[in-house]
Parts: structure tokens; C-alpha cells; sequence
């Protein structure tokens, strides 16, 4: 009986290491089922993320999930990419996952550090991170991720120095940092990866400006090379010439400086080369060995010399870029055969000769740019040959000669520019009415003949100023219902003024200045509801100013003058906001509206002399009538009395005043007066074609369109009929003292020297003891708030689309644009500028949009500069406006 007791005491040991060691043998030998408990435990650590909810414990394996790809019944790739995963710090639970060879997080919303426990999963080759939230540096250990093939980092927000431990990944063939905030520098051990076929490092806007690493040369399988807007300097490596299986070359929006290098052409498998924007010098290589190319865009540099005539023999080119040069020469007539060629610019270069004549007849060219130049001769017989052509864009050369007949038949012309250049004869009637024109200017050339009967439904702008047209303008114009601008001042039109005209309710701008227009104004006018600027001076128009004139909402600039228009002015026109008002040189009689009776309208109405005005503000006879010999002497009696009274009131004023003047003296010191016109002074930065005194007489109510805490804006026209400038008129500064002063002119200089499409430009400034002008160009749709905000907007133009109620609201396509538009804006002000500017103060309201909606920054109301040794600008409290608050890196750059 003594033995039972052993007998169960070894069976319980037994049963001890069955359950401690034999059952977890057998697990461990269940690999996907353990692997399903990772990845349940992953998904309830990532936050049980609505995308993973197939994720649930299932008698199948795991590799069934959408998410998972395994090999031999093991997890080999977790691909959790778009699940919309937000955390503030990866799982180190994933490297759990012993075979895993495949990680892809992007386009997630992840934040925290780089996360080092990836050293842990020993197998893994394929990491993505992109497009998350990833913040810090990123660390040495990212060396010991020694099986990695494929590293995508790019879009998150990772700063200081791309760490030289990178340099370690021998295996790596993919490599891409682009977009981050990088703060320091890339490393030349970057050169090491030798088995690197992609690299890409573009839109690192904050590294330190530094040169391309020779070392990259030893990139020798490198296909791709993808630095752009990188700060990068100085010149493109002579070393490149060892990247002989480099496919795409992108070095753009840099400042690199020096010459392409002379072998670049010579890599046979190029195919894209991207070289603009930057400050490149010297010729084009003429060496071309490249064959393969389909891309080069060279724009934007300092290049000189001619055209390579071996391009010719590239014929697979698409892209042809090279404007914003200083080229010179001819166009190799070679370019004409390259079968594919589509997009051909090389405007404002200083190129010369005449245009290949084989110009599209091979190819389906779609954009043909050469304006700016210095071409003479006629325009190519063959552009339009493959029926793509959009545009074709020539201004300011010497081209002369008739237009080509094949215009008529170019039905996918979308815009046509040919303006300041030396063409003459008929416009080809069938060009008028091509069903995509929406842009045709022919001004300052010397075209002759007639308005056609009919013009194209889509045409929104028709410029012909400064040729020989003649005859009626005829009532066809009518049909060109989305014209917005039709520009036809200096011609030879006579006949009355067409009715029909006022049919076009999109017209914005009408100038019919120096024709030889007769009969009187349309005495109703059908829907001019968009009008803003209508001049028809140097004209033969009589009869009076139309009544229905007044009941255009938005005209503000008004030119009738040298005309022969009598009658009284209707008073109704004092309704309306003028800007420019111009009557002057006709047979106008009576007085003028009292509105109108100031010296902002000094200018509007003289070789009147039927016009008489009620004060002495104007250059005018006086209104008050002739009086009888008693009803003088009467007057004379009781101006002697008035005037006895005068002199008594004075002389007590007087007394008075300098009793009071004293007083003030005594207690406030020396007293500030008003700004003499001859105290202001002009701080200018760009031509203008506006006087000191058309400023001064300008700023009156009639002319305010805005106001704010600092002071108020005025639209005030420049001598150029339909264009205009902002006047911000800044007062309360007399207690500034000469310190702040001289700060405050230093940082409007460097605003007044910025040179930004996407930044308004600051023109002049005019500065005294108690105020300040600042100068700006005016912008025709002002600013994004009243687009955004305002209840209702009644426009036509074509950057706007129909809302249920026949209520005009922004596009997507324009609000898109417009966002872009700002942010490149921004852009340039942190990043491009040689001394950062801050704005503190972004929102709608100041992100002013032109008359094609093209936005820019304004109001620096609240900028400050960052000192030039790069010492950070540190706020202690928050500027800007409620609602608005920059973020913290708009605060401390």
C-alpha cells in the first residue's frame, strides 16, 4: 500500500511537465494559429480600427484576410495600407510576426517617433511608412534593418539630418525620404548604397543649402534621381557621367549654379531630364546620346547659346521646355521631324530667325509657345496638321504676313495669342468661330477687314486694340455669350453704338476708345449686370447719357469723354461708385450731381462750358444765377452786415484759439499737424503710372472699398483705363518714434522687392508724421472671405459654377486652385525668400484672388522678419486673428 502514494505522486509530476512543456511544443508547432492572436492582439492595440473588422478568431487561417499574404501557411506581409489607422505609437507587438518580410503602413494617420524596435523583425525587407504623421529624428538604429530592399518614409514630418547609418542598408534599392521637414543635411554616404536604382529626397524644403555629393556618382545601378526642391547649390557633379542606367533625372526648384555637365546627353537610357528653375549657366550640351529621352524641361535658368540641333534626333521627345532663358539663334529645323513632340515652349529667350516650317506636321502637337522673342517671318503652314493643337502663343516677336488659312479648321484651338507683332491683311473668317476659342488677342498688329457675323459661344476674351478693322461692329459679337473682356480701342468701326451689345451679361470690360462711332447710347440696356469698366472716348457719339446707365451695379470706371454728348448729366449716375469718371471734351450743359462736386472728380468734366458746379472744388463756372440791380443793392447792404458780424466772430475765435493753442502748449508739448503734400515721402519699388496729387485727390468715401482696425482702403484708377491700385491708408502713427519708423519702412522695402505671383505686390509707399500710404495692385475679385462667406455673389465667370438656387458659388476646380495658389505663396515666403517672412496672420480674408482667381497673400499688417544670422523669432503671444491662429510653425519658423 506504501507504493500507491509514490506511484502518484510520479504521475503527477508526469502531468506536470505535460501541461508545462509538452502543450506548448504543440502551440508552437500551430504557427498560423499563434500568428492570429498577434494580429487579433495588434488590431485591439491599433484601436479596433473600422477597416479591420473582418479581423475575428476563425477556425480558417489568417492568410484568408484581405490584409495578410503568407507563404507556407506563415505571415510574410502585413499590408494595412488606407485603413485609416490613427495612433500615437506603433505596436511593437508587429515584429511578433518572425517571418515577416513586408510591412506597408502608408496613407495612415500615425504619429510618435521611428519606431527603432524594427530592428526586431530580423526578416524584413519591404518597410513603408509614407504619408503619416511620423515625427523626430530619425535614428542610427535604422542601420541595423539590414535585409531591407525597399524604405519609403516620405510624407511624415521627420527632422534633422537624413542619418549616415542609411548608408548601411547595402541591400536597399528603393529609397525615398521626400517630403518632410528635414532641418540639417543628406549624407554623402547616401553614395554607398550601390545596389540603389530610386532615390528620392524631393520637397525637403528646410534642409540646409548644400551641394550634391559627388559620391552619388558610385550610384551605378541608380535608374531614378528625384532631389527636387531641396535647397540644393552649386554645380551638378561631372560624376554623374558614371550613372549609366539613369533613366530620370530631377533636380528642380533648386538653386544649383555652373553648366550642365557636358556628359549628361551621353547616358543612353535617360529619358526624363528635369533641370528648371534654378540658376544654371552656359550652353546646352550639344553631345546628345540619349535617344530615349521623351521629357526635357530646362526652363526658367540662365541659359545661353542656340538650341542643340542634335534634339532632333531624340524621336521620342514629348516635352520640350526651354523658356525663361537667355537662348539665342535659331530653331534647328530638325525639331519639325520629331514624330512625337507635343509640348513645344520656349518663350522669352531671345531667338530669332524664322519658325521651322515642318513645325507639327509630323507630330500631334498640342502647345506651341515662342512669345517673347525675336522671330520674323510668318507663322509655320503645318501647327494644327495633328489636329491637337490648344494654343498658339506668339506675342511680342516680328511676325509678319497674313494668318495661315489652316486656322479655320483648327477646332481644338482653345487660345491665340499673337499680339504686338507685325501681321497684317484678313483674319481667317472661319478662326472667329472655332467652337473651343475662348481667348483670341490680335491686338497692336495691322490687321484689316471686318467683324465676322458670328463669333464663338465660348470666346471670353477678344482683344484687337491697335489695327485697321473697320466697318460696323456688327451685332454678331452677340453671340459670343460668354465674352467677359472685348478690348477693340484704335480701330476704324463707325455705325451707332450696336443695342446688342448689352445682351452680354458676363462683359466685364468694354473699350471702344478711337473709333469712329456715331448716333447716340443705348437708351436701354438688357444685361450689363457685370459691367465694371465701359470707355468709348475719341468717338462721334451725341444725344445724352442714357438714364439706364445708373442702374449698372458694378460700373466704376466710366469714359465718354471727346464725344459729342449734350444734355444734363441724370443724376441717377451719382448712385454708382466711380473710380474714374470721364466726361470731359463734349457739349454737356446744367450742373453737376453735388456727389460729384470734389476734387476727386477735378479731372471728369472740363471743355464743358454748359457745366456749371455749386462750390469752387471744381474747374467750373458757378451755378448760382445772375441777380436784378435792387435785389444787388440789397445784397450788398446785407453783405456788409454779414461781413461786420464775420469780423467780429473772427477776431473772437482768434483770441480764443491762440489762448487755447497756448494752454495745449504748455501741456502736451509740440503739436502734430496734418501731412502737407509737399511732407510725404515715396519709398517706391516698381513703375506706377499714378501721380502723388491723383492719389491724395483720390481717397474719398466714393472710392473706399475696405477698412480694419489700422486704417482704411481705396481703389484708385492708374492712367490706364480698367486698371486700378489699392491704397491702404494707415493712420494714428504720429506717436511712432524714429526707431520703429525706420523698422517699420525697412520691412516694407523687403516686402516692396518680393517678386511672387502668389504675393500681392506692394508698388510704392508714401510715409509723413501722423500717416502712411501703402501702394498695392488691385485685385478684381477681391478676397476669398467674400466668396466664402458672403451670402450671395452674382458673377459669371467661368471659375464659378451654378448652385441650386441660381446662385453663383467658387468651383471645386477653382477652390483647389486657389488653395494651391496660397500655398505657394506661403512657400515661397518661408523657404525661398533670402530673409524668411512670417505672415501670423493667414486666413480667407487676406488671400485676395485677381480677375482669373489666381490667389496671393496680403495684409503683412502683422509680418515680422527673421534676423539675418537665422536666429528664430520667438512670439510671446499669439498674433493673429480669432478663429485664425497660425499654427506653431507659423509662429516660430
Amino acid at each position: 500500500m506504501s507504493k500507491l502514494p509514490l506511484f502518484i505522486s510520479k504521475f503527477s509530476f508526469l502531468l506536470f511537465l505535460v501541461v508545462n512543456f509538452i502543450v506548448p511544443s504543440l502551440v508552437i508547432s500551430q504557427p498560423t494559429n499563434t500568428e492570429e492572436l498577434i494580429l487579433l492582439n495588434l488590431k485591439r492595440q491599433l484601436g479596433d480600427p473600422p477597416s479591420l473588422q473582418s479581423w475575428k478568431p476563425s477556425p480558417s487561417s489568417p492568410c484568408n484576410w484581405s490584409e495578410i499574404n503568407c507563404t507556407d501557411g506563415s505571415v510574410t506581409e502585413l499590408l494595412l495600407l488606407n485603413k485609416d489607422i490613427t495612433t500615437q505609437k506603433l505596436p511593437s507587438t508587429i515584429c511578433d510576426l518572425k517571418n515577416l518580410t513586408k510591412l506597408d503602413l502608408s496613407n495612415n494617420s500615425i504619429a510618435g517617433e521611428f519606431p527603432t524596435w524594427l530592428q526586431n523583425c530580423s526578416n524584413l525587407q519591404y518597410l513603408d511608412l509614407s504619408q503619416n504623421y511620423f515625427a523626430g529624428q530619425i535614428s542610427d538604429d535604422i542601420g541595423n534593418l539590414k535585409s531591407l530592399t525597399y524604405l519609403n518614409l516620405g510624407g511624415n514630418s521627420f527632422i534633422g539630418d537624413v542619418p549616415a547609418a542609411i548608408g548601411k542598408l547595402s541591400k536597399l534599392q528603393t529609397l525615398h525620404l521626400f517630403r518632410n521637414n528635414f532641418n540639417g543635411t543628406f549624407p554623402k554616404e547616401i553614395g554607398d548604397l550601390t545596389n540603389l536604382e530610386i532615390l528620392g529626397l524631393a520637397y525637403s524644403f528646410k534642409l540646409k543649402p548644400m551641394a550634391i555629393p559627388i559620391e552619388f556618382g558610385k550610384l551605378k545601378n541608380l535608374k531614378v534621381m528625384w532631389i527636387s526642391q531641396c535647397n540644393l547649390i552649386g554645380n551638378i557633379p561631372e560624376s554623374f557621367e558614371n550613372l549609366t542606367k539613369l533613366e530620370q533625372l530631377d533636380l528642380s526648384t533648386n538653386n544649383l549654379t555652373g553648366k550642365i555637365p557636358t556628359n549628361l546627353f551621353l547616358l543612353k537610357n535617360l529619358n526624363i531630364v528635369y533641370l528648371y528653375l534654378n540658376r544654371l549657366i552656359g550652353a546646352i550640351p550639344n553631345s546628345v546620346q540619349a535617344l530615349n529621352l521623351t521629357e526635357i524641361d530646362l526652363a526658367m535658368n540662365n541659359l545661353t547659346g542656340s538650341i542643340p540641333k542634335e534634339f532632333g534626333k531624340l524621336q521620342n521627345l514629348t516635352i520640350l521646355h526651354l523658356y525663361s532663358n537667355q537662348l539665342s539663334g535659331e530653331i534647328p529645323s530638325s525639331l519639325g521631324l520629331i514624330p512625337s513632340l507635343r509640348k513645344f515652349k520656349v518663350f522669352y529667350n531671345k531667338l530669332n530667325g524664322t519658325l521651322p516650317s515642318e513645325l507639327g506636321r509630323y507630330s500631334k502637337l498640342e502647345n506651341f509657345e515662342v512669345a517673347k522673342n525675336e522671330f520674323i517671318g510668318g507663322l509655320p503652314e503645318h501647327l494644327c496638321e495633328g489636329g491637337a493643337l490648344l494654343g498658339v502663343i506668339a506675342f511680342s516677336n516680328n511676325l509678319s504676313g497674313n494668318l495661315p488659312k489652316w486656322f479655320e479648321n483648327c477646332d481644338s484651338l482653345t487660345t491665340i495669342q499673337l499680339y504686338s507683332n507685325r501681321f497684317s491683311g484678313e483674319v481667317p473668317l472661319g478662326l472667329w468661330s472655332l467652337t473651343k476659342l475662348s481667348t483670341l488677342m490680335l491686338s497692336d498688329n495691322f490687321f484689316s477687314g471686318k467683324l465676322p457675323s458670328k463669333l464663338s459661344s465660348n470666346m471670353s476674351r477678344l482683344e484687337i486694340r491697335n489695327n485697321n478693322f473697320s466697318g460696323q461692329i456688327s451685332v454678331g459679337i452677340s453671340s459670343a455669350l460668354s465674352l467677359v473682356v472685348f478690348d477693340a480701342i484704335n480701330n476704324m468701326f463707325y455705325g451707332e453704338f450696336p443695342r446688342e451689345l448689352t445682351r452680354l451679361s458676363q462683359l466685364t470690360t468694354l473699350h471702344l476708345d478711337g473709333n469712329q462711332l456715331s448716333g447716340t447710347l443705348p437708351s436701354e440696356i438688357i444685361s450689363w449686370q457685370s459691367l465694371d469698366t465701359l470707355t468709348i472716348s475719341r468717338n462721334k457719339i451725341s444725344g445724352q447719357i442714357p438714364v439706364a446707365m445708373s442702374s449698372l451695379p458694378k460700373l466704376n470706371y466710366l469714359d465718354l469723354s471727346e464725344n459729342n454728348i449734350s444734355g444734363e448729366i441724370p443724376p441717377q449716375l451719382a448712385k454708382l461708385n466711380f473710380i474714374v469718371l470721364n466726361l470731359s471734351s463734349n457739349k454737356l450743359t446744367g450742373s453737376i450731381p453735388d456727389k460729384f462736386d470734389n476734387l476727386a472728380f477735378e479731372s471728369s468734366f472740363l471743355n464743358n462750358p454748359q457745366l456749371c458746379a455749386h462750390s469752387e472744388n471744381l474747374n467750373l463756372s458757378s451755378c448760382l444765377t445772375k441777380t436784378t440791380p435792387h435785389s444787388r443793392k440789397k445784397s450788398y447792404l446785407k453783405s456788409k452786415l454779414v461781413a461786420l458780424i464775420l469780423a467780429v466772430t473772427v477776431a473772437v475765435l482768434l483770441a480764443t484759439t491762440l489762448l487755447a493753442f497756448c494752454t495745449l502748449k504748455k501741456r502736451c508739448g509740440k503739436k502734430h499737424h496734418g501731412p502737407k503734400l509737399s511732407t510725404w515721402r515715396l519709398t517706391s519699388f516698381q513703375r506706377l503710372d499714378l501721380t502723388e496729387i491723383n492719389i491724395f485727390s483720390s481717397l474719398t468715401d466714393n472710392n473706399l472699398i475696405g477698412s480694419g482696425g489700422f486704417g482704411k482702403v481705396y481703389r484708385i484708377a492708374s492712367t490706364r483705363p480698367g486698371e486700378y491700385v489699392a491704397v491702404k491708408k494707415i493712420w494714428n502713427v504720429k506717436d511712432v518714434d524714429d526707431k520703429l519708423d525706420k523698422e517699420f519702412m525697412a520691412e516694407v522695402e523687403i516686402l516692396g522687392n518680393i517678386r511672387h505671383s502668389n504675393i500681392v505686390k506692394l508698388l510704392c509707399c508714401f510715409s509723413s508724421e501722423t500717416s502712411k500710404l501703402l501702394v498695392y495692385e488691385y485685385m478684381e475679385n477681391h478676397s476669398l472671405d467674400k466668396w466664402l462667406h458672403t451670402k450671395k455673389i452674382k458673377t459669371s465667370v467661368s471659375g464659378l459654377s451654378s448652385h441650386a438656387e441660381n446662385q453663383l458659388v467658387l468651383s471645386w476646380p477653382t477652390r483647389l486652385k486657389i488653395a494651391i495658389g496660397a500655398a505657394q505663396g506661403l512657400c515661397y515666403m518661408h523657404h525661398e525668400c533670402s530673409v524668411p517672412i512670417i505672415h501670423r496672420d493667414v486666413k480667407s480674408s487676406n488671400i485676395l484672388l485677381d480677375s482669373e482667381f489666381k490667389a496671393s497673400i496680403a495684409d503683412f499688417g502683422l509680418a515680422k522678419m527673421l534676423a539675418k544670422n537665422g536666429e528664430p523669432y520667438t512670439a510671446s503671444v499669439l498674433a493673429g486673428s480669432f478663429g485664425y491662429i497660425p499654427p506653431a510653425l507659423e509662429l516660430c519658423y
